[in-house]
């Protein structure tokens, strides 16, 4: 299969051809491994090789929505058995891991072929991928900037054509910042509509699993395959009223659209994502929506202050659970410095603290929702800033490090941290040719809502033409 044929294809378009025998599952995964052959090396996206497993499943007759199609998990919360997860970090790179998680499961039940594991920052804990353990990934728009965090390696793999989509989590952005960066589409669902067992909740509830995706029906028939509640999950969300795939190209009928060019927890937009909001807007108005800006007026610091901690204590109990495990404190340069310092922070945590954080969140989730009553959905900038380069975290104090954090992603986290289901779709470019997403903000369990959007957006304005130039 040439590579412009494959790249052409969607993971939806692979498997009707797949389907109809118009070319093999074989012919489709190596044509992904010969691009990964190419490509990988320029950019870093994938570090686990699991092409021997994927060859022997080729050659097997597989059913399933999407059977056959190449496809990348993410080397965080997703497990493989017999392949290890490393969370990007030396400290688990080759830890066991004895059976598959639902999402797993999941998706091999759906037929995908699963070839690989992606970059990501250790433990995820960063908008950039840039771990210690593999080296940075790269973005395939330009190699001097990054892909985004946590998800940067699957972003750039689907980006550079390795494959359609690609598995990714969010934990305070980490689906929309990478997509974001990459010119995808990226979808966060609700609170508790992917399970994350058999792993208990990610980061208090804040983090969801997904896709980074080119196109949005792809999203949709893959949230459909993932989203089946396991028993005792500590969060469920109502079943949507249809399967999502159907959504896309519905009627999403005349919506409130409120906009903002604020930096919830920053300090300004740069004018390109700016620039980019203001024309999103423009389209939604010209597509008969009712569009309104409007000033969130929210006091975000103090629900900033009860992430850290929420995340600081989850990273204090993942490595306190490690050491219990092995009879051993986990030693300086088995994880890296920023690791070591969440993990002295979250030791510093209280019982009682931890439970003020959390009601802290849950505060803000009554009150963004409350917000969510006079109109649909919310439009703002995904990002503070286009891809910023590589290691621009790099060097300096803690103060200058959460300035350029802030700066780089003010808008993804506090959605995480109400639960509500926000996406970024790739409809700007900056004034340097580097993608900048839009992000879309929906109430609680609307997914449905935002996929009709962004469907209509995407005819409105089609991103499927626009490929990083690697």
């Amino acid at each position: 299969m040439k590579f412009d044929d494959y790249r052409a294809q969607d993971a939806i378009g692979l498997a009707r051809l797949i389907a109809r025998r118009e070319i093999s599952a074989s012919e489709a995964l190596e044509a992904a491994l010969a691009r990964a052959e190419a490509v990988n090396p320029k950019i870093n996206a994938i570090i686990r090789d699991m092409s021997a497993l994927a060859r022997a499943q080729a050659d097997r007759p597989v059913d399933g929505p999407l059977a056959g199609v190449p496809f990348l998990l993410k080397d965080l919360s997703a497990q493989f058995a017999g392949v290890p997860t490393g969370a990007g970090s030396r400290l688990f790179a080759e830890a066991p891991v004895v059976a598959d998680s639902a999402i797993v499961s999941a998706y091999r039940r759906a037929g995908l072929n699963i070839f690989g594991k992606t970059n990501t920052p250790e433990f995820g804990l960063e908008p950039v991928t840039e771990p210690e353990a593999y080296g940075p990934s790269r973005n395939p728009w330009r190699l001097d900037r990054t892909p985004g965090g946590s998800s940067g390696g699957a972003a750039a793999a689907v980006a550079a054509g390795i494959v359609p989509a690609a598995h990714a989590s969010d934990g305070g952005g980490s689906i929309r910042i990478p997509a974001s960066c990459c010119g995808l589409f990226g979808m966060k669902p609700s609170r508790g509509r992917v399970s994350m067992a058999p792993a208990n909740e990610g980061w208090g509830g804040f983090s969801i699993q997904h896709v980074v995706s080119h196109t949005v029906r792809d999203s949709a028939l893959l949230l459909d395959i993932v989203s089946r509640p396991q028993p005792g999950d500590p969060y469920w969300a109502p079943p949507p009223e249809r399967p999502f795939i159907e959504e896309v190209g519905r009627d999403p009928g005349r919506l409130k659209i409120a906009f903002t060019t604020e930096a919830i927890a920053g300090d300004q937009l740069d004018p390109d994502c700016k620039a980019a909001v203001l024309a999103a807007a423009r389209l939604c108005e010209s597509l008969g929506h009712a569009v309104e800006e409007v000033t969130l007026g929210w006091d975000y610091a103090p629900v900033q202050e009860a992430g850290g901690v929420v995340i600081a204590a989850s990273i204090a109990a993942l490595l306190e659970n490690e050491a219990r495990r092995r009879g051993a404190e986990i030693a300086r340069g088995e994880v890296e410095d920023m690791t070591l310092l969440m993990q002295a922070r979250g030791k510093a945590v209280s019982g009682a603290r931890y439970i003020q954080a959390m009601q802290t969140a849950h505060a803000f989730g009554r009150l963004a929702a409350r917000a969510f009553e006079g109109f649909d959905v919310l439009l703002t900038s995904t990002l503070g800033r286009p891809p910023v380069e590589i290691g621009f975290l790099r060097g300096g104090d803690p103060a200058r490090y959460m300035d350029r954090l802030l700066s780089f992603m003010p808008n993804t986290q506090p959605f995480n941290v109400s639960g509500q289901p926000a996406m970024t779709l790739p409809l700007h470019m900056s004034s340097e040719g580097l993608p900048v997403g839009v992000q879309v903000v929906g109430q609680g369990a609307g997914e449905g809502a935002l996929f009709r959007l962004a469907a209509q957006l995407e005819s409105a304005a089609p991103w499927a033409g626009r490929r990083a130039p690697l």
